[in-house]
């Protein structure tokens, strides 16, 4: 799994201070900024955090470049709608070797390892014979017409590819960009971050955080799961650590 943002508003803490106080203040954004000092605004934006006014933080965002990482994972992250994707595509992108995420589970467990690769081998296997097989009807029609073989094969393997990738297991290896507001991702990190969630998205999150913390300490210093900042809100289904959880966060 590879990890990284590549964007984010310009002060992102000092920009949620002067957002939050223009709501409260007879002067505009400008004269707010003026007076504004590095401890001024992590003071205020302590206090901020311990609200319920939670607007402001919608105004500055983080974007990541998210690689290695499987369709499993991101048929997950994109339920979390107000959020932007750019997803590579396996309709324009033709996958003669397609990578793939092994679950720890199955790496650690040699019979299982060898069934799953041997399923993987056959899912790429299927894929190029389907393809092969859609490729050569659909440009025969076109060769017959008197177009060059090559150019015809080319021009319909993007409609063929669209039908062969039904093949890929949701192991398969994706890339993708993300784009979420603080409050979103908040919200991101309270879910995905908890030990309830499914270990490779979890693994995405705690990461995620690990990084907008080395950007924003003070704006994210609080987040990870539920159990960090009150009671475990999983009720029954608590994983029972919560002591040991919220001494990860805080060290994270």
């Amino acid at each position: 799994m590879k990890v990284k943002i590549i964007s984010h508003t310009m002060d992102p803490e000092k920009t949620i201070v002067a957002s939050a106080k223009l709501c409260y203040s007879r002067v505009g954004v400008e004269e707010i900024s003026e007076d504004m000092t590095d401890e001024s605004a992590e003071k205020f934006l302590e206090k901020l955090m311990s609200f319920s006014h939670l607007s402001p933080l919608e105004h500055v965002s983080f974007t990541f470049a998210i690689e290695g990482v499987s369709r499993t994972l991101t048929h997950q992250l994109v339920r979390h709608r107000i959020a932007s994707y750019s997803q590579q595509s396996q309709r324009y992108v033709k996958l003669d070797h397609f990578e793939y995420i092994i679950p720890p589970q199955i790496e650690e467990n040699e019979e299982a390892k060898k069934i799953f690769i041997d399923a993987m081998n056959r899912d790429q296997e299927a894929y190029n014979e389907l393809v092969e097989i859609l490729v050569t009807e659909k440009s025969r029609k076109l060769i017959e017409e008197g177009m060059d073989e090559k150019k015809a094969r080319r021009s319909v393997e993007k409609q063929c590819i669209e039908d062969a990738r039904y093949v890929f297991p949701n192991a398969c290896e994706t890339k993708i960009v993300v784009t979420m507001n603080v409050r979103t991702l908040q919200h991101f990190f309270t879910v995905r971050c908890c030990e309830r969630a499914q270990w490779e998205i979890r693994e995405l999150a705690t990461e995620m955080l690990r990084q907008v913390r080395e950007v924003a300490p003070t704006l994210f210093k609080d987040c990870g799961p539920g159990c960090v900042y009150g009671p475990c809100p999983e009720g029954k289904m608590t994983c029972g650590k919560a002591a040991e959880i919220r001494e990860k966060f805080e060290n994270l």
